[in-house]
Order: C-alpha cells, then sequence, then structure tokens
C-alpha cells in the first residue's frame, strides 16, 4: 500500500481521470477494477470514479509496485536558458510574446528548447514550480502558435488558471487579434469572410472550399485593411473560428495569401519580398468573460498588446491605437 497527498492542483478533478495520468502504464480497464474492487480510498474512505479530489486528501493505493514505477516526468526545461519577452504575469499566469521559428511543445524533431520548457524553466528558477511537489501538473499552455508565427501565448501557472482558460477559449470568451501582411489590395476595407476546411493530417495541411462538403468545418474571418503599400496590404484578423492554419489558407483562397509564407502562398512573391516566414503575429488579446470567471474574474474587461510588430513598421504608427 502506498499513500499520495492530493495538492492544490490536482483538487478538483474526478479520481479516475487523476490516476489516469499518475498510472501512465497501467491500462484504463484495471483503473476501473481498482476502483471497483476497493483498492483505492480517500482518507480511509472507499470510493467512486466519479469522486472528486479535494485539496488535502490522502489517497491509499493497493495497487502492485510495478505501476508506481512511472517513467520520470518530462525535465527538458531544466537543461534550457529562458529568453521570454512576457506582456503580462501575476499569481496566476503568464502571456508571453513568443518569437517566429520557436516552437510551442516538442515537435516530431525532439526539439527540447521550446516555449513551454523555457516558462517552466523560468518558473523553476523563480521557485514558482518545484515539479517533485506535483502529483500530475506542470505549467501548461492554453493556446498554440505555428513555430514561424509570433505573438502572445497564454500558459497557466496552476491547474485551477488552466481549467479556466480552457473553458474560456472553448466558449470564446477570449479574444485573439492577429496582424499580418497579405499580398494584393482588398476590394473593400473590411469584412467577414465564411467558408470551409478540411485538415490533411498526413500532409499536415488544409483545404478550403467555398461550399458545405463531407469532412469540411466551417470557418469565419473577420478582416480590417489597416494599411497599404507597394502591392502589400496590413490587415489585422479577428478569428470568429480558430481552426489550423484558417488565417493562412483562409487568405489565400480570398487571393491575398500572407507574406512570407511558403505553404499556402507563392515563392516567387515571397522572395522578391524578402521574407521567409509568414509575417503574422497573434498580437492582441482581450478578456471578455460573459460567465463566471472564479479566480480570474479581474481580468475581465483587460486587453493586451505586444509593444512591436516588426514587420508592419511602415505600415501604421503603433503609437495610435487601432481599435473599432
Amino acid at each position: 500500500m502506498r499513500t499520495v497527498t492530493i495538492g492544490s492542483n490536482d483538487a478538483g478533478q474526478r479520481l479516475d481521470r487523476f490516476m489516469a495520468k499518475f498510472f501512465p502504464a497501467m491500462p484504463q480497464s484495471l483503473i476501473y477494477k481498482s476502483i471497483r474492487k476497493k483498492c483505492v480510498r480517500a482518507n480511509g474512505k472507499h470510493i467512486k470514479e466519479s469522486y472528486q479530489l479535494r485539496d488535502g486528501d490522502i489517497l491509499s493505493f493497493y495497487i502492485r509496485d510495478e505501476f508506481f514505477s512511472a517513467p520520470e516526468p518530462e525535465q527538458a526545461f531544466r537543461s534550457v536558458t529562458p529568453k521570454l519577452d512576457i506582456v503580462y504575469e501575476d499569481e496566476n499566469l503568464l502571456l508571453v510574446n513568443k518569437p517566429a521559428g520557436l516552437v510551442v511543445h516538442e515537435d516530431e524533431s525532439n526539439t527540447q528548447n521550446t516555449l513551454i520548457a523555457q516558462i517552466q524553466s523560468y518558473l523553476y528558477r523563480k521557485g514558482e514550480y518545484a515539479p517533485e511537489q506535483e502529483n500530475t501538473f506542470a505549467p501548461a499552455l492554453c493556446n498554440r502558435i505555428d513555430r514561424n508565427t509570433e505573438g502572445i501565448v497564454l500558459a497557466a501557472k496552476n491547474a485551477q488558471t488552466l481549467r479556466i482558460l480552457n473553458q474560456k477559449i472553448k466558449d470564446r470568451e477570449i479574444h485573439k487579434y492577429y496582424l499580418c501582411l497579405a499580398f494584393g489590395k482588398f476590394s473593400k476595407p473590411a469584412g467577414e469572410e465564411r467558408a470551409y476546411l478540411r485538415k490533411d493530417e498526413s500532409k499536415k495541411q488544409v483545404s478550403i472550399s467555398d461550399t458545405p462538403r463531407a469532412g469540411y468545418k466551417t470557418i469565419v474571418t473577420r478582416y480590417r485593411v489597416l494599411g497599404y503599400r507597394e502591392g502589400i496590404s496590413l490587415v489585422e484578423i479577428d478569428l470568429v473560428t480558430g481552426r489550423t492554419h484558417q488565417i493562412r489558407a483562409h487568405m489565400a483562397h480570398m487571393g491575398h495569401p500572407l507574406v512570407g509564407d511558403g505553404k499556402y502562398g507563392k515563392n516567387a512573391e515571397n522572395k522578391r519580398a524578402g521574407r521567409t516566414r509568414q509575417a503574422l503575429c497573434a498580437y492582441r488579446l482581450a478578456f471578455d468573460f460573459t460567465t463566471d470567471a472564479g479566480i480570474l474574474s479581474y481580468l475581465n474587461g483587460r486587453e493586451f498588446q505586444v509593444s512591436r510588430v516588426s514587420f508592419a513598421e511602415g505600415y501604421w504608427n503603433q503609437k495610435t491605437k487601432i481599435k473599432g
């Protein structure tokens, strides 16, 4: 028999979900069998799989030792030196301006220097993250952007914040605005475009249709032209839906591929423009809670913006707010 004390970052979740993370080598069927056979207790009492863990609970596991020999948790952050451009930080979360070229999570190339590794390293060095004191939680990202896209990424310092932010993003109570450079002059200064998108996992690419088709999901993209010069438009994008590669693919489908986008744009045009990465930045974020936000209610109504978007210089004066 072994015991585990539940901390604040494990509290609030169901017993079966906690066990799935705490015992990664244990088959799901065995997890439920262990609970059903009363091999798991909370504070000395038998419990069900739906039991909601509470801070301070002492769980007793009458389970074979082999399942406690789980692999060491990911420690890549220990060898990473953080170089973060922090837009905002408090005791619950971080807003970080990710540079183009940095991946948010480890990818197929097993890159160790990722945004999340840098964030965990930063919090570890500050004394705000102690992995040896956590059962299942680690600071995590709430949203992600492509390697070659720059801009604001949300990171949660605790499990309660992570749950709230994930729900708020799902409920569209957090608004993300993008700046991009797009080829061509738009016929209208602003608009809302609807189309349908299908993701091809094998090619890591998406395709767009003007009409509904099997396997395609609805996308809605709002845009506003902020400037134009020499065949290139500076555009603000408000994503009503947030599908994979939505901005890049939808803009290209509209006849205005992003400058520097090698996947959905034209390499000859990109070469003439002198860009090898898409000119796209998640530059502004607004909290607009319409339902209870718990410990994050103080963020309601607040907006945050990166201090500089290099590719936008010359198209608009960034000292002038561009809200409408």
